[in-house]
């Protein structure tokens, strides 16, 4: 998959396996990826680092990803990505609802994967200007 963009992710899974396994393919696909285990080290990272996505798993230990999504929306902007083994309508739409962009079932299908990543690239690329303005907005002032 060519980068339009190298996205700063946060990956957000209890399953040390599929932590890994997620870390070292975004980092291969040219992604800079941060982890965490649990709904409290995840608010923890975003306190210190802005990322460009977050992706989370639904069933964490200490919470879920929607009530995740909940407080880190409380703090700003932010593009998530859910990712579960929970797919029926209901948690669709309550990650719809959430505010996540996308909702991608376990086990993960890499071409489903790239493609949200490409998307996600795309809306990254788009914010960039607005950002941009912003941040020099807030310096002349």
């Amino acid at each position: 998959m060519k980068r339009k963009k190298s996205l700063h992710i946060l990956v957000v899974e209890n399953h040390q396996d599929t932590l890994d396994a997620m870390k070292m393919f975004l980092d291969l696909t040219g992604h800079k990826a941060e982890t965490a285990g649990t709904m409290q080290a995840a608010l923890e990272a975003a306190s210190h680092s802005d990322f460009d996505l977050v992706i989370t798993d639904i069933g964490l230990p200490d919470g879920d990803g929607w009530e995740l999504m909940r407080q880190l929306r409380e703090r700003g902007p932010v593009r998530a990505v859910a990712m579960s083994g929970y797919g029926w309508k209901e948690d669709l739409e309550k990650s719809r609802a959430a505010g996540f962009e996308a909702h991608l079932l376990k086990p993960l299908k890499i071409t489903e994967l790239e493609n949200v990543l490409r998307k996600m690239e795309q809306a990254v690329a788009a914010d960039a200007p607005k950002r941009s303005r912003g941040k020099a907005a807030a310096v002349a002032a």
